[in-house]
């Protein structure tokens, strides 16, 4: 009789579902869109992430992320763009399946003649070593990068008028294609135009501190990661009170953590009171697996709005 009883209540449930219309929300959608990039006029495609339920969702609007990667995942934007998907949202989301509510753009930066410089990371690199979305689970994630030394902490560097504001042959070189993609991902999908966000690592994250600085009025909160942010950038993000989050890796020797104070210190400087800093004592240089892979993050930037 309890059998019977729980089989009927089983079917009561799944008809009752079949006729309210409940249909379990779309599946993720990874696209790959063109574009003429007007550095030189050639054809380019770039990612463009749809998340879960965007298609089942009719009247959702939905935050759209921003992702510039790092130096060793530059290409020319054919058969070389799968090489965006190593690392950030983009992994996370389509790689590692993570259940993340935004609509993600991931371009992919020109080479710019990086790869005649001797650069083992990109001169070894291999397509064999792109991750790929499995049909079912999850790839094992890579070992993070070996560090030395213990854990001291570092002195700020107080001048850096002599110093850069970024390194050579950027994300700032591409700015108005990357404005572009944004404008058309607006125009195209159901998109929040009050949530707009930019993330980046490393090349990304110099990236990020740039683009925000040249187009405030653009984006709800930024998250630059392992690359800091020249002084003379901060005015402007400052005087449009973008929401800052940025990172570094205590042991990171590609982009000390030193040089991060002195801009951030700008900005509280000017008065602007929505600035986290998060240093991993820990990490090396690529402290972002760490950023990507958990929730505060995501949650802190669906927090923000124009």
């Amino acid at each position: 009789m309890i059998a019977k009883s729980l089989t009927s209540i089983f079917v009561c449930l799944v008809l009752s579902a079949c006729t309210l219309g409940v249909n379990p929300p779309s599946s993720e959608q990874l696209l790959r869109l063109n574009y003429l990039s007007q550095i030189n006029n050639e054809q380019r495609d770039y990612f463009v992430y749809l998340p879960k339920g965007y298609h089942s969702q009719k009247d959702k609007k939905w935050p759209v992320l921003l992702f510039l990667h790092g130096n060793g995942e530059r290409g020319n934007g054919n058969d070389e763009l799968d090489f965006v998907l190593s690392h950030g949202p983009l992994y996370e989301a389509w790689i590692q399946k993570k259940d993340l509510p935004f609509i993600i753009i991931s371009p992919q930066l020109h080479m710019f003649g990086r790869d005649k410089l001797g650069l083992s990371y990109i001169d070894n690199r291999s397509k064999d070593d792109i991750p790929k979305q499995l049909l079912e689970g999850r790839p094992e994630r890579p070992k993070s990068f070996t560090t030395h030394g213990k854990m001291t902490g570092e002195a700020v560097i107080e001048n850096m008028v002599q110093v850069k504001p970024l390194l050579p042959f950027g994300w700032e070189q591409v700015e108005l294609d990357l404005v572009a993609m944004l404008d058309k991902v607006e125009k195209t999908y159901q998109t929040d135009k009050q949530k707009v966000y930019l993330t980046g690592l490393s090349y990304g994250g110099f990236g990020t501190w740039y683009l925000a600085h040249k187009y405030p009025e653009k984006f709800a909160a930024i998250v630059p990661v392992v690359g800091w942010g020249h002084p003379s950038m901060m005015k402007s993000i400052a005087e449009h009170k973008i929401p800052v989050w940025a990172f570094a890796g205590g042991r990171d020797s590609a982009v000390p953590v030193q040089y991060f104070y002195n801009g951030i210190n700008v900005l509280e400087n000017l008065g602007h009171s929505d600035v986290r800093f998060t240093v991993h004592e820990d990490m090396g240089h690529d402290a972002w697996t760490r950023v990507y892979r958990g929730d505060d993050v995501y949650h802190w930037m669906l927090e923000k709005s124009l």
